[in-house]
């Protein structure tokens, strides 16, 4: 790809609507390179209003940030895979929810079926996890997804270790890195981490945080 032309990247939400404020700054960052960023809104994301903010206004937020509309049914986002029109898709936040539906091959959400489509043309997933339960039931989903072609992991680590053992998130700070990369078909290393130092042992995610899809 020559410096004219411009990446296409996908950018698939999904339900961990404590992490939208972080998102839509890396979003923001994202477009400042001359990314064109595509949307992609889970069910949820479209519909639940929680005390971090309405649905309403996270579109409108991303979609002023990327003057893009987005895609918001399975319909929409099952022709990634035959137009192969993405360079790479980012899920980002990547909810447990999320990830267990991608190690089974379920489709029932924008996102899972972008997923889907976009690895039938072997570019790149990166997925930015925020889950409660990464050391615990979805643990293991971890483990099937690193070994798996062409996914890519945003480095992550236990973001309160003291009141939520299980719960594991990305460094968001490091997507921009992270997609770079995996579109030479690395992975980014240390992929684990610890938390990020300006919040240390307290975590960076409330208690009672809002994930759902």
């Amino acid at each position: 790809m020559t410096q004219e032309q411009k990446l296409t990247v996908g950018l698939g939400f999904t339900g961990s609507f404590c992490t939208f404020a972080k998102i839509k700054e890396v979003t923001a960052q994202l477009a400042s390179q001359k990314i064109r960023i595509v949307p992609v809104y889970s069910f949820h994301v479209q519909n639940m209003d929680t005390r971090f903010g309405t649905a309403e206004e996270f579109r409108k937020d991303i979609e002023m940030i990327t003057g893009e509309k987005g895609l918001c049914t399975i319909q929409e986002a099952e022709p990634i895979g035959p137009s192969g029109y993405l360079d790479a898709l980012i899920i980002a936040p990547c909810t447990g929810n999320t990830m267990a539906k991608l190690c089974a091959g379920i489709t029932d959400s924008p996102v899972l079926m972008a997923a889907k489509a976009h690895l039938r043309n072997e570019k790149p997933l990166i997925l930015s996890i925020s889950t409660n339960d990464a050391l615990g039931i979805n643990f293991k989903n971890i483990g099937m997804l690193m070994n798996m072609k062409h996914v890519y992991f945003v480095p992550f680590g236990q973001d309160n270790y003291e009141k939520k053992t299980n719960s594991m998130i990305a460094h968001t700070d490091l997507i921009g890195e992270t997609l770079k990369a995996a579109l030479q078909g690395k992975q980014l290393q240390p992929v684990i981490m610890g938390p990020q130092p300006e919040m240390g042992n307290a975590g960076r995610l409330q208690d009672g945080a809002v994930k759902s899809d």
